[in-house]
């Protein structure tokens, strides 16, 4: 079926990512699996037919085309994303690791992106459990729940954690990715301060600090600027 190519941007370059149907559909994301790209659903999504998605809930699919007819899944405007370093999408920097939460945090981004508030999550995997993007789905469903109204799985082992973890896991988890977007939207042009406005900043900042101390740290952590 007809597309178009999307590009979002991110702070060492771009997510790219492919939409099939009308803007204004219900929203569906779609996730690709190990070492692939979001071609991977070139060929399923013009089989869905017409209408749109049933009641709330899970579906897990343990083949590509199977019970597809009993599902209405058109009539929605799928976005279907590659992973960083995967397909048309940026790389992240030489000797950056591909950590399973940045992928989690790259959903988030594009979600944002689109400014989905509330969407339904399809996601693939035919790697092993532990590279599983599919394993990616989960994690943002389970982190992030009240952006997810469906999830549907394909080929995939599931999510476990330990129930005494779980509250844990949740919290730090996301902790760390909403911080880290916060820090993202408030990123502006460095301020220029004199020396002495610099070194009372960071005194201010780091009570324990003298000023010959903060002095000495100022000498190689501040950068001079043209004017001075």
């Amino acid at each position: 079926g007809m597309f178009s190519e999307l590009k979002f941007p991110v702070p060492w370059g771009h997510v790219a990512a492919k939409a099939w149907g009308p803007s204004e559909g219900h929203p569906v994301l779609c996730l690709h699996g190990w070492l692939d790209n979001a071609n991977t659903f070139d060929k399923l999504i013009p089989l869905f037919p017409r209408g749109r998605f049933g009641s709330s809930g899970w579906l897990v699919l343990c083949g590509w085309a199977a019970h597809l007819i009993l599902f209405s899944l058109s009539g929605c405007y799928y976005v279907a994303m590659d992973f960083s370093g995967h397909g048309l999408s940026s790389h992240r920097p030489a000797g950056c690791p591909y950590h399973f939460l940045d992928y989690v945090t790259d959903v988030r981004r594009v979600a944002a992106a689109l400014q989905w508030r509330r969407f339904t999550l399809m996601g693939h995997s035919m790697g092993n459990f532990s590279f599983s993007y599919c394993f990616i789905s989960l994690q943002f469903c389970f982190l992030y729940p009240e952006m997810v109204d469906k999830l549907i799985l394909l080929e995939s082992l599931g999510f476990l954690l330990a129930p005494e973890d779980t509250e844990a896991w949740l919290k730090s988890k996301r902790r760390v990715i909403d911080r880290l977007l916060s820090l993202e939207a408030k990123q502006q042009t460095p301020k220029a301060r004199s020396p002495e406005a610099a070194l009372q900043r960071l005194l201010e900042a780091n009570s324990h600090l003298t000023a010959e101390g903060g002095a000495i740290l100022l000498q190689r952590g501040a950068t001079e600027t043209p004017a001075g």
